[in-house]
């Protein structure tokens, strides 16, 4: 297998709006790190999660059972489907099989919609880009993330933007609505993301010299995106990760939004930094002490 055959097989695949012309360059990387094991006429190496020490009766946990990751490209031509992961997740069972399913899950979504072509060719081929990246390693906190695509139609593909936070001291998995479960206490978190994003569509704005006849116009359209987006419900900020001091604590979370959630497709995924100091407050006792502002 030569890498011209897959980088050219993934940018036929890859229609050229803007946020698919990223997703070429992911695609290329992936390509380039799974060239040495194509060329040998072997699979690329296995990552062996061995199972969870963590005892049954803790909820968060993953399932104790054994999560082979592995790295994977697949040509045909139909669909082209690249995932990647970092080697720091074996560490950690219950993250890998977070990452495990969620690709899992995004291939089955992929190869349904292949399913539904019966056999005939796309025009473009359907595709499938996770590259997978650690974010932050820390003794009381891991994070990873992806910020992938899928195309199986249509004008362009569909963000896969997700993150993943494994605390192993506590040998749980961190989701929004256990770090801030109080529903009221969502409000400042919101209206502090809602006054960042309208900043950032204004600078974007002046730096685009948009003429003053349209500028009305678009900051009416990106203000409603934005307010639709950051309504104060833990669904709309699922999606986080931890920013660290050198000392090993979080002094802010960023806050990632896909594309459409606060902006036009076009202008790609948008993020907004919160601060310990805001979040301290809001946040559950049990996870106060992972964070330090100033």
């Amino acid at each position: 297998m030569h890498f011209h055959d897959i980088a050219m097989r993934w940018s036929f695949a890859l229609p050229t709006r803007p946020f698919r012309c990223r997703s070429l360059k992911l695609a290329l990387v992936l390509a380039t790190a799974l060239l040495p094991a194509c060329n040998r006429g072997t699979p690329p190496p296995a990552s062996v999660v061995t199972p969870a020490t963590a005892p049954a009766a803790t909820a968060s946990s993953a399932p104790a059972d054994t999560v082979v990751l592995r790295d994977s490209i697949e040509t045909t031509p139909g669909y082209i489907i690249g995932i990647s992961y970092p080697q720091a997740a074996a560490k950690y069972p219950p993250l890998a099989r977070a990452l495990h399913d969620y690709a899992e899950a995004s291939r089955a979504r992929l190869m349904q919609a292949v399913d539904g072509l019966h056999g005939k060719k796309p025009e473009v081929p359907f595709d499938l880009s996770l590259p997978f990246a650690a974010l932050v390693e820390t003794p009381r906190v891991v994070a990873m993330g992806v910020d992938g695509s899928s195309y199986i139609g249509g004008a362009h593909g569909t963000p896969l933007v997700e993150r993943f936070v494994w605390l192993p001291q506590m040998q749980q998995m961190l989701a929004a609505e256990q770090l801030i479960p109080q529903a009221d206490n969502w409000a400042p978190v919101a209206a502090f993301v809602r006054d960042q994003l309208m900043t950032q569509l204004s600078q974007q704005l002046d730096e685009d010299e948009v003429p003053p006849d349209q500028r009305a116009a678009r900051m009416r359209r990106g203000s409603a995106l934005i307010n639709a987006g950051t309504a104060p419900e833990v669904r709309n900020f699922s999606r986080f990760e931890p920013v660290m001091n050198a000392d090993g604590s979080i002094r802010s979370l960023r806050f990632v939004f896909p594309p459409e959630q606060v902006a036009p497709y076009e202008d790609g995924a948008q993020s907004v930094e919160v601060p310990a100091s805001v979040l301290l407050p809001l946040v559950a006792a049990t996870y106060r002490p992972l964070f330090r502002a100033g």
